[in-house]
């Protein structure tokens, strides 16, 4: 035991992701505190009803309308921007970042026009109130503002600037919390929650995309995007093609949760849903910034093709990461029926049970968090797309079947049983192809 804790706090490559993640960490636990008043407050002032649509259904339209046309393009980033910067490669490296940039600014142009399209709709099929779509149009105005957002957070993953990006968190959420603090106070309505929110993210976005110009000077050197745009556009594009219908699945099985619930039920169920969403957040929170520190990380090992660093780096951190998951979702299991109705009012206890359910789902995505990153690292952008969209189809039946019978609750059960069967599948291909690449290495 004491040989292994030895090797553990000697091993320079999981010390340096630690300590990229303690940055997101110390500001994620601030991040998440901050959240949760923000439901809080929004939650108490605006009930049930009105807590469901404008967090479990006008937010997740718009983000969700964004995402349908936009690539990963932080991924896209961190996968090529990486590998140029080792090769030293200055000039592709800057075609990449412009390449990734001007794509996400046309596709978040496009879709503000389409959500201005589905507003009507969406206020009818998914609110069940017409007043709702001008809440949609306002609150899209969030498209434009964070036009670039997913290249500048590549950018700072890249380049290890972690620190930057949980400080832009750390702003965000400070700047939600006071607004929708003062709103609490004046006693004020949908419309004030979701500026609240606008502003928040907004600012952040403006924010990060000015740090990853700056930082892009210091690797790159000034004048680095006058350079031309020549890349291997045909591989380029069909990593971001696999990645975005990889990101379409989860839209439609994953992240539209209380969009379907409201629309198959009431958004008072949908607003009980995202209460148990948010109260998962405790045990996601230290285990999210492992993800963005840990892709990097895998991909450079694989990149210079030492396997046992990898497959050593996926077993600490899925440990690290059970560790937590046990403790944090134990004591939300014990303790939830409590704290919900004493935190969020007590409209709310019927979220115990989703939430139960969801931490079994959500406690294995904890625990593999790298399936998804290991099989990108790999070049192997297609298989996720697979894996997720074969439970995918099979939990999008058992939804449309289900939920208007048995309501929210048997959603969580559908959901938790999607995470276990798509990540199982992910992590066993990964694994098996670590070996095999192994194996052809050492014959080599």
């Amino acid at each position: 035991m004491g040989f292994q804790i030895r090797s553990w706090s000697q091993d320079r490559l999981l010390r340096g992701i630690l300590k990229n993640s303690s940055y997101l960490f110390g500001s994620n636990a601030v991040s998440i505190i901050l959240s949760m008043l923000q439901g809080i407050l929004a939650a108490r002032l605006l009930g049930a009803a009105g807590f469901g649509t404008v967090a479990a259904v006008v937010i997740p339209f718009v983000s969700n309308v964004n995402r349908l046309l936009s690539f990963r393009m932080s991924e896209l980033v961190v996968k090529y921007l990486g590998q140029y910067l080792v090769e030293n490669n200055t000039r592709q490296a800057g075609a990449v970042v412009k390449g990734a940039a001007l794509v996400e600014l046309i596709t978040s142009g496009a879709a503000y026009l389409v959500l201005l399209l589905l507003a009507p709709w969406a206020a009818i099929t998914l609110v069940h109130d017409p007043q709702a779509g001008n809440l949609i149009i306002i609150y899209g105005l969030v498209l434009l503002a964070t036009g670039a957002y997913e290249t500048s957070s590549g950018v700072m993953q890249v380049t290890r600037q972690f620190r930057w990006i949980a400080q832009v968190s750390l702003l965000q959420n400070i700047v939600t919390v006071a607004l929708i603090l003062l709103a609490y106070l004046a006693r004020g309505n949908m419309l004030h929650i979701l500026l609240a929110y606008l502003a928040g993210k907004g600012l952040a976005g403006l924010t990060l995309n000015f740090m990853a110009f700056r930082q892009l000077n210091i690797e790159l050197g000034r004048g680095w995007y006058r350079g031309p745009m020549k890349l291997p556009w045909r591989e380029v594009s069909s990593f971001a093609i696999s990645t975005n219908l990889h990101a379409t699945i989860n839209l439609v099985v994953r992240d539209s949760e209380t969009l379907l619930i409201g629309a198959l039920r009431s958004t008072t169920e949908a607003g009980y849903f995202k209460i148990a969403l948010g109260v998962i957040n405790l045990v996601m929170m230290p285990i999210e910034p492992f993800i963005a520190t840990t892709y990097a990380e895998i991909a450079r090992s694989i990149s210079q093709r030492d396997w046992s660093i990898t497959r050593r780096l996926l077993k600490r951190v899925s440990a690290i990461s059970g560790v937590w998951t046990a403790v944090a979702g134990g004591g939300l299991m014990l303790a939830g029926y409590w704290l919900i109705p004493f935190v969020y009012g007590i409209e709310y206890r019927p979220a115990y049970p989703a939430l139960v359910v969801l931490l079994l789902g959500y406690g294995f995505a904890n625990i593999f968090n790298w399936n998804r990153s290991l099989l990108l690292a790999l070049e192997m952008p297609a298989y996720p797309l697979k894996a997720s969209g074969l439970s995918g189809l099979v939990k999008t039946i058992l939804t449309v079947l289900l939920v208007p019978t048995w309501g929210y609750v048997m959603e969580a059960v559908i959901l938790s049983g999607y995470f276990i069967s798509s990540i199982a599948f992910m992590v066993r291909r990964g694994l098996i192809e670590i070996k095999i690449r192994e194996r052809a290495t050492v014959s080599a």
